[in-house]
């Protein structure tokens, strides 16, 4: 089999919490950072490229290893515009239940599991020891930080942020660019854009 070159775009912390998952994942291939102003040739014994040159090499594919949804958003559309494909990286120990589906660009770290009949859209991040029960519908460009616990038939709209050790009750709808604080726990809908924070959860921006 011929080694490809996968890069992961993003040296912060997202990046390199996520680069030993895709070592694992992709033991034969050829993994590098991507930045847009590489300071370094390096980040964790890994290879640093510019977006530009990473563009040129045949058949790159790249992954975005940036939190922030809206930025993640932008970065996906440049990297479609420049001709590269999006590949996932999963953790070897993610638990994936029936008939659960994902689009292109997935990140999903450790002591993850995904349930029975979920789906989510494109560029979805689900970070260290986090859940999506079944039945969920989650868009595009989702973040959950780690230890989310999204339990069954929510919806969470694109570009939702879900804080760190959140807990989201059965059957919540999450609008559109929604952030849920760190330990919130989700007891009602969110309106799309609003930011909600407490146990249990209430609007900060009302």
């Amino acid at each position: 089999m011929t080694s490809r070159t996968l890069g992961i775009y993003g040296t912060g912390g997202c990046g390199r919490s996520v680069m030993p998952v895709a070592r694992t994942q992709f033991p034969d291939d050829r993994l590098v950072f991507v930045d847009d102003a590489p300071n370094a040739k390096q980040c964790n014994g890994a290879e640093v490229l510019s977006f530009d040159d990473f563009a040129k090499i045949d058949g790159g594919l790249i992954t975005i290893a940036i939190s922030q949804p809206a930025i993640r958003k932008i970065l996906a559309y440049k990297c479609t515009a420049a001709g590269l494909g999006f590949y996932d990286i999963l953790a070897n120990d993610l638990i994936v239940m029936d008939d659960a589906s994902w689009k292109s660009g997935a990140i999903i770290s450790p002591r993850s599991t995904i349930g029975s009949n979920v789906t989510i859209g494109r560029h979805f991040h689900c970070n260290l020891h986090s859940y999506v029960e079944h039945d969920c519908v989650i868009g595009d460009f989702v973040t959950f930080a780690p230890g989310v616990c999204c339990n069954g038939s929510v919806t969470i709209g694109d570009g939702a942020y879900i804080g760190a050790a959140a807990s989201i009750r059965q059957g919540i709808w999450i609008g559109q660019g929604a952030v849920v604080g760190m330990g919130a726990v989700v007891v009602k809908d969110v309106p799309a854009g609003a930011i909600v924070a407490g146990n249990p959860a209430r609007s900060l921006t009302s």
